[in-house]
């Protein structure tokens, strides 16, 4: 259904939503889940207008950057440095503090139009250049800012997409880490991401995104229902999934939803399975 009176995107219709959802589950429990597919269908279940040509476009242009990198250049630096130069300077992919402000930005295949998105996927864009041209290179989510990495643990060296692909120094990595989160880097923060953490957290950008503009709660709901498609998926998605049917006047789904959720949680902690069945009958009871 369309929302005229909402900005765009507007989402697909519900076969398509369908179908989009049917194929993330499957990539996610996949073996070897693919990064680049898994963005691009978050993107098409977002975005009604994104079709299978336009997901193929997507993927071709990824194909295409990837081309135009030299071959080899050398160790994880001159790795670092090439994509670069190829990405940030070259094609002018970055960011800005403005694109925290749209959807847009955590769409691959916008942030590949536009050349403008968040750390995480800018870092996608990076990591998925590189990797098709034979880079060793990672996501590394520092706790609010996401970047990549390039190389072993012994001579890893990180680039930030959203600065244009600066290399870092330690110092520099310190200081995001310390100015995003207010605690010193560890180690264990500068491991590689698995790709299922990556589309976790890009769905969390926009279930965050979402919950701050209430009109928008369409987009939550289908960032939610994304999220529930993904293995080992924290519990409480369920709660919230519920909690966002009520608010858009679904009581009986949102009231089920609730209900499943409390059942789950009844064994850990009971006093807050009796509150989460509270809300779940005031939902019920809105129908009256």
């Amino acid at each position: 259904m369309r929302h005229p009176r909402l900005p765009p995107p507007y989402p697909p219709p519900p076969e398509r939503s369908a179908e989009v959802r049917r194929r993330f589950g499957e990539e996610a429990r996949s073996e070897r889940p693919d990064l680049s597919a898994l963005c691009l269908l978050i993107g098409a279940d977002a975005d009604g207008a994104l079709d299978e040509a336009g997901i193929d476009a997507a993927q071709l242009e990824l194909d295409r950057l990837a081309g135009l990198l030299p071959y080899r250049p050398g160790g994880p630096r001159a790795w670092a440095e090439a994509v670069g130069r190829l990405l940030g300077e070259r094609h002018g992919f970055h960011g800005a503090p403005a694109d925290y402000e749209r959807l847009e930005s955590s769409l691959l295949h916008e942030v590949l139009r536009r050349r403008r998105g968040l750390p995480i996927l800018l870092s996608v864009v990076w990591m998925e250049v590189a990797r098709r041209a034979g880079a060793p290179v990672y996501g590394v989510a520092l706790p609010g800012h996401f970047v990549i990495g390039f190389g072993t643990a012994g001579e890893q060296v990180l680039a930030d997409p959203f600065d244009g692909g600066r290399v870092l120094t330690g110092a520099d990595a310190e200081l995001l880490v310390a100015g995003a989160a207010g605690t010193p880097l560890r180690p264990s923060m500068l491991e590689p991401a698995a790709p299922l953490e990556v589309v976790q957290r890009i769905l969390n950008n926009i279930r965050a995104w979402a919950s701050a503009r209430p009109e928008r709660s369409d987009v939550g709901l289908r960032a939610v229902e994304l999220s529930l498609l993904i293995p080992s998926h924290p519990a409480r998605l369920r709660y919230e999934r519920g909690q966002l049917l009520v608010q858009r006047g679904e009581f009986v789904e949102g009231a089920a939803e609730l209900e499943a959720y409390a059942h789950l949680i009844e064994v850990v902690d009971e006093s807050a399975a009796r509150t989460v069945r509270r809300q779940a009958g005031t939902a019920r009871a809105m129908l009256n």
